[in-house]
């Protein structure tokens, strides 16, 4: 079972340093592709986020999607991978998964089936996606 977290979950898009973050992530072989600022766009268009910190550092983010009535969509959740397995994550779930009570959570993984199941989250039969042109060819990623 993961150590309870000891440093702080919030909520606050400000206090992110976006390069910072992409460097992070690129750094931990986590980087999609985005820009730093489409990464803040990203983050800033989800219905909900959270943010780990650890001793003033940023080591954790996830988002959540959601229509506010039946359907919700988890996204993003990165920990950094120096503190793994330490409750940062399940923190941070926990925290956007309270704030869509009654709401149906999707989310797609491709290897963390484990710390999902964990959570609650049960594998579904079927999920299909298309992405329209190229991925991230879009003004939001320039």
């Amino acid at each position: 079972m993961p150590n309870a977290f000891r440093g702080v979950i919030d909520d606050h898009l400000e206090r992110v340093n976006w390069e910072q973050a992409k460097a992070d992530l690129a750094a931990d072989d986590f980087d999609n592709g985005r820009s730093a600022s489409a990464l803040r766009r990203s983050f800033e268009q989800a219905d909900h986020v959270a943010f780990a910190w650890l001793d003033g550092r940023l080591i954790g983010m996830a988002r959540l999607l959601s229509d506010g009535v039946s359907n919700a969509y988890l996204l993003d959740v990165w920990t950094q991978s120096t503190v793994r397995r330490r409750g940062v994550a399940t923190s941070m779930v926990g925290q956007l998964v309270t704030a869509v009570p009654g709401q149906h959570i999707g989310l797609q993984t491709d290897d963390a089936e484990p710390f999902y199941a964990s959570l609650g989250f049960q594998c579904q039969p079927q999920f299909m996606s298309l992405v329209v042109g190229g991925w991230l060819d879009n003004a939001a990623n320039r």
